[in-house]
């Protein structure tokens, strides 16, 4: 089964975190969060939800997963400051590893720079900041492009996850 690292930061949208995740799981995939820091609880933004980082950005390396779960909410916003976390998402885009972005998720793929040309979905918020990205913005509830799965926000997550599970079963 696959190994699939979970990028997060405080303040990302608990269900974009815990519906895929749980949903991994019972399908007999390995999640490992990645953070800043190893050992730091996380706080959802809505319900509280608290997540531990598992492993620390400088620790990890996207060669030791085989697709990057990008939740939303403002932990991607807070992420796209730090160059581990950017380089981190870049890499998985480079090595044409299975990246699923929901809601604010682009904002990380739009710092790495992975967009241009590519078909993407995101928050209405940041919809021009995908076009900026040199990326077509496709308002649907899922969009696959290649290795890149995105939704635009919490209801889209059934599709989500079933377009994601068909990239890593």
């Amino acid at each position: 089964m696959a190994k699939i690292a979970v990028i997060l930061d405080d303040m990302f949208e608990d269900v974009e975190f815990t519906n895929p995740v749980e949903k991994f799981k019972e399908a007999g995939h390995e999640i490992t969060v990645v953070g800043i820091r190893t050992g730091k609880t996380l706080t959802g933004k809505k319900k509280g939800t608290k997540v531990k980082v598992d492993k620390s950005l400088k620790k990890g390396s996207p060669d030791d997963f085989d697709a990057l779960l990008i939740p939303g909410g403002y932990s991607p916003d807070k992420l796209r400051t730090h160059k581990v976390a950017v380089d981190f998402v870049k890499d998985f885009m480079d090595k044409n590893k299975p990246v699923f972005s929901i809601c604010h998720g682009p904002q990380l793929l739009i710092t790495a720079q992975v967009l241009k040309g590519r078909k993407i979905t995101g928050w209405k918020s940041i919809i021009q900041d995908i076009k900026n990205a040199g990326a077509e913005f496709v308002d649907q509830e899922v969009v696959v492009d290649n290795n890149l799965v995105s939704s635009r926000n919490p209801g889209d997550i059934p599709s989500f996850v079933r377009e994601s599970l068909k990239k890593i079963d």
